[in-house]
């Protein structure tokens, strides 16, 4: 339990049971109450039932002896806000512990600054986000760090990959942007313990809607809170959750030094938005599964892929892995006619669709990632996991289906 008055042990872990009001109902709670509810109480001065904004630099101190007695000194190190959201998401992730970060980006390259230092190996999945692949290649390996790019469908090639006594991290991603390639995390997370490897997971595609890695043996599990945490494209941010304290301490700690932090109003934000995850990931994903077979049945759709399709080339792993059925909303699709159809394409998909970065948010959005989110990774490498530049990424929104398919019709009628 931290110190500020407004922040309670998650519900399920009271012990005290009491019928007065405030107090909560004994047992486990479900997942969509701990969005709304874990890391948060009413505050005791006020009542307010919102965690505040700690817009503040400083924490005044009662004595030297006292120094951080109430948990805070300087927001660079810890923030009461900030705190609150890393509670709240620990709790959805079965973590002992969460860091939150500036955006998705200074979560990863804190994971690696934390856990590689030169000499050491990394064996990274071939297909992830661009900056992940970028910053491997531009940053890391500039420091005498060595990567393996791997194809992480099978597990076997992960463990053909390590080098004892030099690898030290696993960086895994599924679904993996944009090409949406699973990972079997439980297996990968077996490989990984055998060789004493910790082993990451980015789950920002998955939310812990779809899969908990930690819960499948994962050391760390990584997201963009931009993404469906925020679902409103208002923030940019990143968490990485930590099976144990002694991760999730290392973590702070080269936070601290780096000043990578999250900002108190961007916590107040995303704490509200996460609230409505699973609302709007029901929705997202049941526009996605329209979608898709719309899409499949299209005579101009050359390929399309979904995880909740049939003809899902990962269908058996994505049944087992994916919790409740839930298999997204992110998709991805190749028309007819190659790179200057797909390209025809986005250029003329009418609202409400959107042409723009990110992923995630209520508003439909239609990406080219070799020209905006992948750009950044060498051509060869993209071309090599199936991201050519006619690829086409949907993510979908909670508008209604039938004006989102509608658009589509439109505009695929016209190549």
């Amino acid at each position: 339990k931290t110190s500020h008055t407004f922040v309670v042990a998650p519900p399920s872990t009271q012990t005290k049971i009491s019928s007065m009001s405030g107090t909560w109902i004994p047992g486990e709670v479900g997942f969509e109450t701990k969005l709304v509810h874990s890391g948060v109480a009413p505050d005791e001065a006020t009542g307010a039932i919102l965690t505040p904004v700690y817009q503040a630099t400083t924490f005044v101190q009662e004595s030297i002896d006292q120094y951080m007695s109430k948990g805070y000194s300087y927001s660079r190190t810890t923030n009461p806000t900030v705190r609150v959201l890393e509670e709240k998401i620990a709790a959805l992730e079965n973590a002992a512990g969460a860091c939150c970060f500036a955006t998705g980006m200074a979560a990863t390259v804190t994971v690696m600054s934390a856990f590689l230092s030169q000499g050491d190996h990394c064996v990274l999945t071939d297909c992830s986000y661009g900056g992940t692949n970028r910053v491997a290649r531009k940053q890391f390996m500039q420091y005498g760090i060595e990567f393996s790019f791997v194809d992480f469908r099978d597990p076997a090639n992960v463990e053909a990959a390590i080098q004892p006594g030099k690898t030290k991290l696993i960086y895994s991603e599924t679904p993996a942007n944009p090409t949406l390639t699973l990972t079997d995390i439980a297996a990968v997370a077996t490989i990984a313990k055998k060789h004493g490897v910790l082993h990451v997971c980015d789950a920002t595609f998955g939310t812990p809607m779809m899969l908990k890695p930690i819960d499948l043996g994962c050391d760390m599990s990584l997201h963009s809170t931009t993404k469906y945490f925020d679902g409103h494209n208002m923030t940019v941010g990143g968490v990485v959750s930590s099976a144990t304290k002694e991760l999730d301490e290392r973590l702070h700690f080269v936070q601290n030094m780096h000043g990578n932090i999250m900002t108190p109003h961007t916590a107040f934000t995303t704490l509200q938005c996460c609230k409505t995850m699973s609302v709007r990931c029901a929705k997202q994903a049941a526009n996605a599964q329209q979608i898709a077979e719309f899409l499949e049945a299209h005579p101009k759709i050359e390929t399309v892929r979904y995880p909740g399709l049939a003809s899902f080339p990962q269908k058996a792993l994505a049944d087992k892995q994916h919790l409740n059925g839930f298999h997204g909303g992110m998709l991805w699709c190749e028309v007819k006619g190659g790179i200057e159809a797909g390209r025809k394409l986005m250029d003329s998909a009418q609202r409400p669709w959107s042409l723009c970065e990110n992923l995630g948010a209520v508003e439909s959005i239609i990406t080219c990632p070799s020209v905006m989110t992948h750009a950044n990774m060498l051509k060869e490498d993209r071309l090599k996991v199936g991201i050519t530049d006619g690829f086409i990424r949907i993510s979908c929104g909670i508008e209604d289906a039938k004006d989102l398919i509608a658009s589509l019709k439109l505009a695929l009628d016209k190549l």
